[in-house]
C-alpha cells in the first residue's frame, strides 16, 4: 500500500511536470541584460521555440562573452564559435546605439551568413557609421565598397509581420520613442504563441508620443487570449532619475503607470502573475538594488517581475 502511495505520488508530479512543460513555448538566453558601461554584459538576448536551436537574437550589445557565460551555466554543449555561426540564425536591432549592436559588430569576423532585421533609419547608421572601412569593414551586401557580402539587411515596416529565415519564428515590428532616435518593439511570434521585446523606450507622457499606447492596443488581444508570454520592457534608472534627464528611457514609476494603461485595454486582473522581464537597468548595483525595491513596492497589478541573469536560460 505505502509503494502504492508513493508511486501515485511520483505519477502526479512527473503529470504536472509535463502538463507545466508543454505550456512553455520559448526559450531565452541573455547574452547580455545591463544598460551602461559594462561592455562585457550589454542588452542581447537569444530567443528560440522551446524545442529548436534556431535562435534570433534579440539585440547584440554583447555576444562573445555572454555566449562563454552560457557554456559555463551548461546552457550550450558545443564551443562558443558553433553558438555564434549556427545557432544565431539572424539579428533583430532595435535602434542604432552602440550598447545594443556593439557585439555584433566586433564579432563579425568570425560570424556566418545572415540577416541584421531592423528599421530603415537604423540599417542607414550600420550602412555609414559601422560598417565602413574607416571604422571597421563593411561586412554587409550593401553601402560602401568592397562589400563584403556576409550581412543582408531587412528593412521592417511598422505593423508588417514577415518570416525570420531559417528559424520557425514570424516578426512584426512597432516604433517606439527613444529621445531623438525611433527605437523598436519586436513580436516575435512561433505558432500560436508570442514574446514581445522592447528595445530602449521612454515613456508616452515625457516623449509627447502615443508609440507605447498604440503597441499596447496591438498586443492587448494577446493577452485577453493568453498567446502573449511574456513582455521583456527596460527599467534604465530609479525613481530618482529626474524626468528631465531620462533620456528616453523607464523608471518603475513609469513602467508601471505604462503598464496601467496596458491592462485598461486587456482586462481588469488580466496581467496578475503575467511574466514582465526587466531589461538594461543600469550600474551601479545600489541602482540595481533601489530598482528591485521600488518596482516590488509599485507592483500592484501583481506581475511576475523576472531579472534576467547573464548566461542562464528562461522558459516562457
Amino acid at each position: 500500500m505505502y509503494r502504492r502511495f508513493l508511486f501515485l505520488i511520483f505519477l502526479f508530479i512527473n503529470l504536472v511536470s509535463f502538463a507545466q512543460d508543454k505550456n512553455i513555448a520559448f526559450k531565452v538566453v541573455p547574452l547580455g541584460v545591463k544598460g551602461g558601461i559594462d561592455e562585457s554584459n550589454l542588452s542581447a538576448y537569444m530567443l528560440a521555440p522551446v524545442n529548436s536551436n534556431n535562435y534570433v537574437c534579440l539585440d547584440a550589445g554583447t555576444l562573445h562573452a555572454g555566449i562563454e557565460k552560457a557554456i559555463g551555466n551548461k546552457v550550450f554543449a558545443v564551443p562558443a564559435e558553433v553558438v555564434l555561426r549556427k545557432y544565431i540564425k539572424g539579428y533583430l536591432i532595435s535602434h542604432s546605439h552602440l550598447d545594443h549592436l556593439s557585439g555584433l559588430i566586433i564579432n563579425s569576423p568570425d560570424d556566418t551568413t545572415k540577416n541584421i532585421y531592423a528599421f530603415s533609419d537604423c540599417i542607414e547608421t550600420f550602412k555609414t557609421h559601422y560598417f565602413t572601412w574607416k571604422s571597421w569593414a563593411n561586412f554587409a551586401d550593401e553601402g560602401e565598397a568592397p562589400q563584403l557580402k556576409k550581412y543582408h539587411y531587412k528593412v521592417l515596416n511598422p505593423g508588417v509581420e514577415i518570416p525570420v529565415e531559417n528559424t520557425e519564428m514570424w516578426v512584426k515590428a512597432f516604433p517606439l520613442s527613444h529621445s531623438n532616435l525611433t527605437s523598436t518593439a519586436f513580436l516575435v511570434r512561433n505558432n500560436d504563441n508570442y514574446m514581445l521585446y522592447l528595445g530602449d523606450t521612454g515613456p508616452d507622457e515625457i516623449e509627447k508620443s502615443r508609440k507605447i499606447e498604440l503597441l499596447w492596443q496591438g498586443i492587448a488581444p494577446l493577452i485577453k487570449e493568453k498567446k502573449l508570454k511574456a513582455i521583456m520592457i527596460e527599467v534604465s534608472f530609479p525613481d530618482e532619475q529626474p524626468d528631465k534627464t531620462l533620456f528616453g528611457h523607464l523608471t518603475p514609476h513609469w513602467l508601471m503607470k505604462e503598464l496601467n494603461e496596458l491592462e485598461k485595454l486587456s482586462g481588469q486582473g488580466s496581467l496578475k502573475g503575467f511574466n514582465i522581464v526587466i531589461t538594461h537597468v543600469k550600474p551601479p548595483q545600489s541602482s540595481i538594488e533601489r530598482i528591485k525595491k521600488q518596482l516590488a513596492a509599485e507592483n500592484e497589478l501583481q506581475l511576475n517581475l523576472i531579472y534576467p541573469q547573464q548566461g542562464k536560460m528562461l522558459n516562457f
